[in-house]
């Protein structure tokens, strides 16, 4: 049985510990996060994570109802079944001598991905698309000698123009509607 894997997008206060007790959950619940990325928001003062967690879709829900409840946390939405766009950035060092340096630059350019730093015996390839394009850039470099990668994880945002109400948005004022102070 395959396991499906969630991504749950969170806008949350810019605090410290914020991060520590939403992972504390998932840990309590025995769920391993996939990745999670963390960053600022169009928001002053909030930051949006996204979070990619494997597990069966009414215990995530539970985790994702138990996370809406942490002081900090403005909004968790379960975007899994909508329409998203999702990218992951990959930097990637490789092997290459003089002799499989060009092969190398021929494949990052097929994949649309950039080349970083050129050293004597390495090069830095830095690519950005959905986890299968990432996934296969890296298997095909593996055949050089991939000698360290940093993969950042998914984030991820709907399509469309739609975005929250007002209210929503708007630190505080959804703390009254979930009973915070």
């Amino acid at each position: 049985m395959t396991v499906m894997k969630h991504t749950l997008v969170a806008l949350v206060e810019d605090k410290p510990g914020v991060l520590n007790r939403m992972v504390s959950l998932f840990r309590r619940r025995g769920f391993n996060i996939e990745s999670i990325a963390v960053g600022s928001s169009e928001l002053p003062h909030l930051s949006r994570m996204t979070i990619v967690v494997g597990g069966p879709a009414d215990i995530v829900e539970q985790v994702r109802k138990q996370l809406d409840k942490v002081v900090e946390v403005i909004k968790v939405t379960d975007i899994t079944d909508k329409r998203i766009l999702a990218r992951e950035l990959a930097l990637i060092k490789v092997k290459a001598t003089a002799s499989t340096r060009s092969e190398i630059i021929e494949i990052v350019d097929i994949f649309k991905a950039n080349i970083l730093d050129v050293s004597a015996d390495s090069v830095v390839v830095e690519v950005t698309g959905d986890e299968d394009k990432v996934n296969s850039l890296f298997n095909l470099l593996r055949g050089f000698g991939v000698r360290e990668m940093s993969r950042t994880g998914r984030i991820a945002t709907t399509r469309g123009s739609k975005m929250l109400p007002a209210e929503e948005r708007i630190p505080g004022s959804q703390k009254g509607k979930k009973g915070k102070s």
